[in-house]
């Protein structure tokens, strides 16, 4: 699953993906801005630490989401088909925004977050509006040659995008069915694409609260609480010092600052949950490792996630709590307490659950 990071000049996200993905680029790696740059970055997860303390794995595998970082946008860029296409091939965008005040970082008229991402939300749907349009004069052409109900129903649902968009309104917030999102998936318009706004805000020494407060303080409630959409807040400066420390300095660190996990790791997880991804455990003396897989996945599906040998030969799933398996101590001490239990191909996995795939293969 891969993740853009978008934004205009000067807001801290070529910053954010060198400390999320711990990229080491030279200057010259950006010399040309129309270059995209792809980094992997570890989802953060607590509960998953805690099952490695009890038992001790010879390795430890947490998941990750691929973040890739595209110069600054524009409407100029979103016409260049090498720009262009990076976005297209994401899952999901994170518009990093500017909050904090800099002289030394020019920045374009007053500090205005909403401002600035009104504006870039409009620049993805003019981009969106010209494709539309191109593809609803193809449509005209070929219905006039052969009618068909498949090509209605896509010229039906292509002018109903035209209107939404025409609305100033990205297409994640259109109402669709699941065949509706098929037929668009092949478009990959960029307005569609979930979006994560995160505030880049200023050093403070009550960073906790204002980072806290950050969401609110700068109007985005309402954009966060739409479809298809989230906010977060994080400081660009404090992030990049967190990242040159030992994990003991670190936590020392925020200490300092009246927080218990630094902005990188709430933006991680809430990219990761935008997505509509969830994690279940395999935990083991070998391993403990962290399986991503959509929401409301499938027992036998999610088996596939570790291995299609295991999908296809399911049998059934030891499955029992995260928390669960840790209050017990040992599995043999869940089953013991009736905790862990089988569950059958088509049980719903949950996110956290630890599961032991049972298999004929």
């Amino acid at each position: 699953m891969k993740t853009g990071i978008i934004g205009l000049p000067q807001v801290g996200k070529t910053s954010l993906f060198r400390i999320l993905t711990k990229a080491n680029l030279s200057e010259q790696a950006y010399s040309n801005p129309r270059e995209a740059h792809v980094g992997v970055a570890k989802v953060p997860d607590e509960r998953l630490d805690k099952l490695a303390a009890l038992y001790s794995p010879k390795k430890l595998t947490h998941a990750s989401v691929e973040y890739v970082d595209v110069g600054a946008i524009g409407q100029d860029v979103l016409k260049e088909t090498a720009y262009i296409g990076h976005l297209r091939n994401v899952d999901a965008l994170i518009h990093v925004v500017r909050a904090f005040e800099d002289p030394a970082v020019p920045h374009v008229g007053a500090i205005d977050p909403l401002r600035d991402i009104k504006n870039v939300d409009f620049d993805l749907i003019v981009s969106d509006l010209g494709q539309i349009e191109k593809r609803l004069e193809r449509l005209e052409k070929d219905l006039k040659k052969m009618r068909s109900p498949e090509l209605e129903k896509e010229n039906e649902l292509m002018i109903k995008a035209k209107a939404h968009l025409e609305t100033e309104k990205p297409l994640r917030e259109m109402e669709m069915t699941p065949e509706d999102k098929k037929r668009l998936r092949g478009f990959m318009f960029l307005s569609e694409k979930p979006i994560l706004y995160v505030l880049n805000i200023g050093e403070s020494t009550q960073l906790g609260k204002d980072l806290d407060a950050a969401v609110e303080k700068y109007k985005l409630t309402e954009v966060a609480a739409r479809l298809n959409a989230g906010a977060s807040a994080i400081c660009g400066k404090v992030e990049a010092e967190l990242s040159e420390m030992s994990d003991e300095d670190a936590a020392e660190f925020l200490g300092s600052y009246g927080l218990t996990e630094s902005g990188l790791s709430r933006l991680i997880r809430t990219s990761y949950h935008l997505l509509g991804l969830i994690s279940f455990f395999t935990a083991g003396e070998d391993e403990c490792r962290a399986w991503t897989i959509p929401l409301n996945t499938r027992a036998q599906n999610a088996a596939g996630a570790i291995h299609s040998d295991l999908e296809k030969h399911f049998i059934r799933a030891e499955t029992i709590r995260w928390d669960q398996l840790l209050d017990a101590g040992s599995e043999a001490n869940a089953r013991a307490k009736g905790t862990l239990r089988l569950e059958g191909k088509d049980y719903i996995v949950q996110d956290g659950d630890v599961m032991h795939i049972r298999h004929s293969g």
